[in-house]
């Protein structure tokens, strides 16, 4: 990773506004950047939530901010959320989520790091847990940090107040949590902090905290947080509308080209480096119809397919795309699976994992999203409207399930 000690003008404002929901007191942290931290790389701080093991493209959003703080020559500081996983951080939720295990905080972390560090420098990260200081904390040290702040100011965060009004129980366990998240930043003397858009309250916190305790307040970082593949709610495992950083080449690439339209300059922005003026003209020229928003999608799957694996598996994902799309052929790589016997189309999906459960696989017949190609070859399709149907055991035919997947059938003597 190239870094640069002597930023530009062009890079800070980079930094600061591209894919940026709001910089708390921009001028102190682009000065910061500008002229310095008195010879000493900055402290950019990230918490990391080890309820997760499976991150999304969604999370991915931060982590490349983290990584444009890091070429310009500043230190990533992650910490595991060792201690706030055992209370449960409501973050976002309207419910109290579930303490977790030390073994389940320690799988969960690993599998996370795993994944961050596909995309951040991991020789310009330190990584900390919260159990360094907190296990040395007593009850006193506890009370001291609730005498920081009132139920009335907890009571400002979204998702306490949503509670609070719907007559949700608030457990006084998760009022610790942005206070523990604020110390964080006090323990590890962070100059800058960075999240979503739903971490702003916490990652205030710490900046109110920090000159209690002698420290400059850190600057605050909020990135924009994008919506899923329906286009409207925020992406998330829960509402099937996410894509796995681990997710494939191919997969990835359709799924992102099911993406509406509309939403396509905020992936843009936050998951890719086309220049702002660039994204500007394929706006302008799709308004007055003189570009195809087909042709735009498909740079944009280009460029984040290059981001999360290289440059020749998204060609070659986009290849297979056009192949399977525009030319009405089949994909190359249908994976095989072995079947013995004829089978209930509905157990087929589930047991090939092709659907989550019994109820999903039924819908999507009823959608009209299952078919069975029994010569295994393009324009020979039959589509199953019936859960019933029988799948039969016959050598070379392909089930298609949804836009994307597929199985062919490998008779098992």
């Amino acid at each position: 990773m190239t870094v640069k000690q002597q930023p530009s003008i062009k890079d800070i404002d980079h930094l600061l506004r591209r894919g940026v929901a709001q910089v708390e007191k921009e001028p102190d942290l682009r000065r910061l950047l500008l002229e310095g931290n008195k010879g000493e790389p900055l402290r950019v701080k990230l918490g990391v939530d080890p309820t997760h093991y499976d991150l999304t493209i969604g999370h991915a959003v931060v982590f490349r901010k983290l990584r444009q703080f890091q070429r310009l020559g500043h230190k990533a500081v992650v910490v595991i959320g060792d201690w706030t996983a055992r209370l449960g951080d409501p973050s976002g939720r309207e419910e109290a989520r579930k303490p977790l295990t030390e073994e389940q905080v320690n799988a969960n972390a690993k599998t996370y790091l795993d994944q961050f560090f596909r995309i951040v420098d991991r020789g310009q990260t330190e990584v900390r847990r919260q159990s360094e200081w907190f296990d040395k904390f007593t009850l006193g040290d506890a009370i001291k940090l609730l005498g920081y702040k009132t139920v009335a100011q907890m009571l400002e965060r979204d998702d306490f107040s949503k509670r609070y009004k719907g007559g949700i129980e608030i457990y006084l366990a998760e009022f610790m949590y942005p206070l523990l998240q604020g110390y964080d930043s006090v323990a590890l003397r962070a100059d800058v902090e960075i999240g979503g858009t739903d971490q702003t309250f916490n990652l205030l916190v710490g900046r109110e905290l920090q000159p209690t305790f002698g420290q400059p307040s850190q600057q605050i970082l909020t990135v924009n947080l994008i919506v899923g593949l329906d286009g409207v709610k925020k992406m998330g495992k829960s509402l099937d509308n996410y894509i796995a950083i681990t997710a494939p080449a191919n997969d990835m690439f359709g799924k992102l080209m099911s993406l509406p339209d509309h939403a396509m300059r905020t992936y843009y922005e936050a998951l890719t480096d086309v220049d702002e003026a660039e994204l500007d003209e394929f706006d302008r020229k799709m308004v007055e119809g003189s570009l195809n928003p087909r042709d735009v999608k498909l740079r944009m799957a280009r460029e984040i397919v290059t981001e999360f694996h290289n440059e020749a598996a998204a060609q070659e994902a986009q290849e297979s795309f056009i192949r399977q799309f525009s030319e009405r052929k089949l994909p190359t790589d249908i994976p095989d699976y072995h079947l013995s016997a004829d089978k209930n189309v509905v157990e087929l999906i589930v047991e090939a994992k092709l659907a989550a459960s019994n109820n999903k696989a039924r819908e999507l017949i009823k959608q009209g999203g299952v078919s069975l190609f029994p010569k295994g070859e393009a324009g020979t399709s039959i589509r199953i409207a019936d859960p019933e149907f029988v799948v039969p055991a016959e050598d070379g035919a392909i089930l298609k399930v949804g836009k994307r997947q597929y199985i062919r059938i490998k008779q098992e003597q």
